[in-house]
């Protein structure tokens, strides 16, 4: 387990590094920036850099965790990259049902995959595990209906990097909608209308709204406000596990 600056998460576990670009949100990837850093520093699980890997060597850390933490489940990679043995995917859900002291965020691009396997029975969903999709732009918003069909108790979206408006979003069956701008050294434009727009359906459908930053080359600085007022909602779903 590793601390990470993550708004909306508390730490990172990382059984898989590495991922490759699918679509427009993937472009400055901060994760492939970070794992060429790592690998430059000479840190072993990164040898590879952001080539696809998988690291069972750190599959039991989380027994070893006993206070109770939001987990944000490879950070560093894509669990249902399609090169990921769903073999090794089931070795991760056993752990997070193993571990329900925590709660394990897990946030794919890949939904029809996280469908398929889903479909076909191959996915025992633990309790404590929150499934997201990223929803970048208006192109890829049929991630939320392949999401709304999988057995998570608990399912999100992260909007980030918004790229473009999400009207008419169908927000049913979903609990928690974050949103973020793009940063770093180019980042690409993020309107104020696309995101009070989300709010807005989010509050129609009593959907917990989360604004974790405005972006830009300076983040900080843009930081999170929106009109005023800062949104951190979380969905009031952490019951008994």
């Amino acid at each position: 387990m590793a601390t990470t600056k993550i708004e909306w998460t508390e730490s990172t576990w990382n059984p898989i590094t590495g991922c490759t670009k699918i679509t427009s949100g993937c472009k400055f990837c901060y994760a492939e920036v970070m794992a060429k850093r790592l690998k430059a520093m000479g840190q072993e699980k990164y040898k590879n850099g952001f080539e696809l890997t998988i690291h069972p060597e750190v599959l039991n850390e989380p027994y070893s965790w006993k206070k109770g933490k939001m987990i944000f489940v490879n950070s560093m990679s894509d669990l249902f990259h399609k090169d990921v043995p769903i073999e090794y995917i089931q070795q991760i859900f056993k752990v997070i049902k193993e571990n329900p002291q925590h709660v394990f965020q897990v946030l794919t691009k890949r939904a029809d995959v996280l469908r398929y396997y889903d479909s076909e029975g191959w996915l025992e969903w633990p309790h404590n595990l929150w499934m997201g999709v990223t929803v970048e732009d208006k192109t890829v918003t049929n991630r939320i209906d392949l999401l709304r069909q999988c057995g998570a108790r608990v399912k999100f979206l992260s909007c980030e990097p918004l790229l473009s408006a999400l009207p008419d979003m169908n927000l049913k069956g979903i609990d928690w909608v974050i949103v973020g701008g793009e940063s770093g050294r180019t980042p690409r434009p993020i309107k104020e209308e696309w995101v009070i727009d989300i709010k807005e359906q989010c509050q129609k459908a009593n959907v917990a709204f989360y604004f974790k930053q405005w972006g830009g080359t300076n983040k900080k600085k843009a930081g999170s406000s929106l009109n005023g007022k800062v949104y951190k909602e979380m969905p009031v779903i952490i019951d008994s596990l």
